[in-house]
């Protein structure tokens, strides 16, 4: 793909974006998703659906597909684009779109600006390209998934960058800031710098060697693997200070095939650098040198790091009591929510389109959902109390009455005289004058000439609204055979009346022949 064409986001309506919400959501089960299903999830008025599928087709933003089973749409990477942006820009992340600065085998970067006037890289995951595409072996993105779009891969792509990315530089790793990440779409700093691979001259090759040398023992300390530590994802700038970046493919020191990515990474910088700056070192590091200090891949679930592994990490740091409840408790939630999950991805989750509509729209959704959930526990406590005070009620309706009776016996002599008296001085409303005042009070849309109806059904006699209805499908059912009536049919039927004609005349000559 080329330059990002971002042209047409600025004049896409409400509806549009609705609609490619939709289709996105009916892709978590449908490759193809058919016309009824996006006009049910989006919720648009009848006919509004196929307009606007028509004008995102035109713009290339979905792609209409028709085989023997099926006919609908699909959501394609110009779309996915669209929707990512849209959400990026109504989190006031950034607000315009520049150049392209390089292309990869499984991604393209961009530079984009933020409301501040402050330069940003765009990082847009591709995979599924042709020179790419063997992604089973080379990652586990799909985990125990057999069938899988390449959309969702690269989002989930962009998510693991992303987390390797910010616990990275939150521990003080030479790795470009991460600002946020939506769909297949991560946000970071812009690196003003060059990629070693350009870089023809060093000032101090040997110095250089063995930062790089220090920074890959560095990661294995912490429990990961960079997996592709090359010259085309290290970066350079003027002080020659470095800076790593493609992470996706990070794995865990207790991989099975942990030793050979690490080997690999150190033979990738020792061949660079004695191809290109005729450096050759015989001090080098291996896998035996690693002195585990922190274990990072447990935290961001790096690739080979299972659950079994997790909990062999747990006995060497054995927790408290209260700690380990709370590890049984999370156990049970992670159960639950792991067949929660399989329920979930059989259909779609209306939740989630909405909470997505609203992103698009630039609403604070941390906002809405404490009000919801306030909501809902003051209904739990009002009904918690309903059923608390009619158990009581149920349990001593005997205890209920001599307790008002004690409350009227205690009550002060001159308050019943002080109301006594309100009530004899002043208007009292009771039922009586409650109905007087009824009849004597004029309503807003009474007038002289109005006469109201007490009952509720219509005073049109229901033969004449059925002969309306009659009328009305007669001349609806007459309007369409006229549209049907079309050039092609009213051509048979001039056809047949031809061949009717000559039948006619034939038959008419052959009586004439026989006498």
């Amino acid at each position: 793909m080329g330059k990002l064409n971002v042209v047409v986001l600025r004049y896409l309506s409400r509806d549009d974006f609705r609609v490619l919400t939709a289709v996105e959501m009916g892709m978590k089960n449908h490759e193809i998703v058919p016309v009824s299903l996006v006009s049910s999830i989006a919720s648009l008025k009848h006919g509004g659906c196929n307009k606007v599928l028509r004008e995102l087709v035109k713009h290339k933003l979905v792609v209409y597909e028709r085989s023997r089973a099926v006919q609908g749409y699909r959501l394609n990477n110009g779309g996915y684009d669209y929707l990512a942006l849209k959400t990026l820009c109504a989190r006031e992340v950034l607000i315009s779109v520049g150049n392209q600065m390089g292309v990869g085998k499984e991604s393209d970067i961009y530079i984009v600006a933020s409301p501040n006037d402050e330069q940003y890289a765009l990082k847009l995951h591709r995979l599924g390209r042709t020179s790419f595409r063997n992604l089973k072996n080379k990652r586990d993105y799909h985990q125990h998934r057999k069938n899988m779009s390449w959309l969702y891969l690269s989002r989930l792509s962009a998510m693991k960058e992303y987390a390797y990315m910010k616990a990275l530089y939150d521990r003080g790793f030479p790795v470009p800031k991460p600002v946020d990440y939506n769909r297949h779409a991560v946000v970071m700093e812009f690196i003003n710098g060059y990629p070693l691979c350009q870089v023809h001259e060093l000032q101090d090759p040997p110095g250089l060697y063995n930062e790089f040398m220090e920074l890959i023992v560095k990661l294995a300390n912490h429990g990961l693997i960079h997996g592709d530590f090359n010259e085309f994802n290290l970066m350079l700038d003027d002080q020659d200070h470095i800076t790593m970046i493609d992470f996706p493919q990070m794995v865990s020191t207790s991989h099975v095939n942990a030793e050979w990515y690490f080997d690999r990474d150190v033979k990738c910088i020792r061949d660079f650098f004695a191809k290109r700056y005729n450096y050759e070192s015989e001090l080098y590091p291996t896998f035996k040198d690693i002195r585990r200090s922190c274990s990072l891949d447990v935290e961001v679930s790096a690739s080979g790091f299972t659950k079994d592994m997790e909990r062999d990490s747990a006995l060497l740091h054995p927790a408290g009591p209260e700690e380990e409840d709370d590890d049984e408790e999370e156990e049970d939630d992670d159960d639950e929510e792991e067949t929660v999950e399989e329920e979930v991805e059989e259909g779609v989750d209306i939740e989630e389109y909405k909470h997505a509509i609203l992103e698009l729209e630039g609403l604070k959704v941390s906002e809405t959902m404490p009000d919801i959930q306030n909501e809902e526990k003051k209904q739990e406590e009002h009904k918690e109390t309903e059923t608390t005070s009619a158990a009581r009620s149920d349990e001593d309706p005997d205890k209920d009455l001599k307790e008002e009776l004690n409350e009227a016996e205690d009550e002060c002599p001159e308050l019943e005289d002080l109301s006594t008296s309100n009530k004899e001085f002043k208007p009292f409303r009771d039922s009586d004058s409650l109905l007087h005042m009824a009849e004597h009070r004029r309503m807003r849309t009474d007038s002289e000439g109005t006469v109201g109806s007490v009952g509720s059904c219509s005073t049109i006699p229901p033969a004449v609204v059925r002969e309306k209805v009659r009328r009305q499908l007669t001349k609806q059912q007459k309007a369409a055979q006229r549209r049907r009536l079309q050039k092609g049919e009213a051509n048979l039927v001039t056809k047949s009346r031809r061949e009717n004609q000559s039948n006619i005349k034939s038959s008419m000559d052959d009586a004439s022949f026989w006498g």
